[in-house]
């Protein structure tokens, strides 16, 4: 095997789809890609779609990062199968009973959404290997080098970074077309492919749980992502423009962004259980830490899934994760192999952990 181009990866989603009706179901999302491609994502469960909380997992965003794909496609072929036949499953040394694969369908709704940025996919695969954004040149100015929008920095959260953030503060971001790499768009949402990821978490408001599969760096990072996380005063967060300014600057008094504790220790754990169910299939060892001890970030998936129930009340809250895999954004097929074990392994773990009262 190798890895999955553009045309392979929407296959697997559908083929799922269509060997195990009673426990899946084929989600088109609403906006094609800006090159015209239509987006699938799966739902798995054993019960009626809404009757359960609900975790969306997406992947293949970042256009270079290729595995980040087939470790969803993998993960929902080994979780459909494993139910289905009765059996449990493995990987290297970690192990999960039958009980437990059944207790994951049984008690949650997973949305799999494997390929976020099919354009960026297709291209990195077939002419810059490199290739971070999506290939929108609506704001390139012609210039074939300035395509593209960052789409991990295209949500709504403390999107405006040269108001909001220190002007030291090295946020990744940028509002330069021409960024190789953090360009963020004219204005949240405004690319397609973001759009589809919020679709989804409104199509399915009892979310308690979101991942963002990316690499990497051997991390498993919770929010926040623009300053410090603290407990203590509540005035401290990303709606107050009393802050604008001050935040991105590691360990300094100025601003650190405000996370109720309990909800500091829930998002805590999950991340540590991800890493121990992980490092038990071949010994490899994860970091759970926030996304803003990585480096300070604004517009990402993770910051802004959290975020929605504080700006909105009526919305659910959402431990919104994001996935560093491996040491490298394409490595050798066998060695992507183990990843796809590792990491399956740990999310695996990470819903059993999720369905336990904390």
């Amino acid at each position: 095997m190798s890895y999955l181009n553009v045309t392979e990866v929407d296959a697997a989603v559908v083929s799922l789809s269509t060997a195990y009706p009673a426990l899946s179901q084929l989600i088109e999302l609403p906006e094609p890609s800006v090159e015209g491609v239509s987006c699938h994502a799966l739902r798995m469960s054993s019960n009626p779609s809404g009757t359960r909380d609900c975790a969306v997992l997406i992947g293949g965003v970042h256009a270079r990062e290729w595995g980040s794909c087939e470790i969803l496609v993998h993960l929902a072929a080994d979780l459909l199968e494993a139910y289905s036949t009765g059996t449990g499953l493995g990987y290297g040394a970690a192990a999960f009973t039958s009980t437990q694969v059944r207790t994951v369908l049984d008690g949650m709704d997973l949305v799999l959404f494997p390929l976020v940025n099919p354009d960026g996919r297709a291209y990195s695969q077939t002419v810059e290997a490199m290739w971070r954004k999506n290939r929108n040149p609506a704001y390139s100015g012609g210039n074939p080098a300035c395509t593209g929008v960052d789409i991990n920095r295209n949500y709504d959260f403390l999107f405006d970074f040269t108001t909001t953030f220190a002007p030291t503060a090295g946020v990744q971001v940028s509002a330069d077309p021409c960024d190789y790499q953090v360009f963020h768009g004219p204005s949240a949402f405004s690319e397609p492919e973001t759009r589809n990821v919020r679709w989804l978490l409104d199509s399915y408001p009892r979310t308690q749980w979101f991942v963002d599969v990316h690499s990497y760096s051997q991390d498993m990072l919770y929010v926040w992502g623009d300053d410090d996380d603290q407990s203590d005063d509540q005035s401290m967060n990303f709606r107050n423009t009393a802050f604008d300014g001050l935040r991105g600057i590691a360990d300094d008094t100025a601003y650190r962004e405000y996370i109720p504790k309990d909800d500091f220790d829930t998002a805590t754990t999950l991340a540590q259980q991800f890493c121990q169910g992980l490092h038990g299939v071949r010994g490899v060892t994860y970091t759970p830490k926030s996304g803003f001890n990585l480096y300070p970030t604004s517009g990402t998936s993770d910051d802004y899934a959290y975020s929605r129930h504080i700006a909105d009340p009526g919305k659910s809250k959402i431990f919104a994760y994001t996935v560093e895999w491996g040491k490298e954004f394409q490595p050798r097929w066998t060695e992507m192999e183990h990843i796809i074990k590792d990491v399956d392994a740990g999310l695996v773990q990470f819903f059993l952990s999720a369905l336990q009262p904390h």
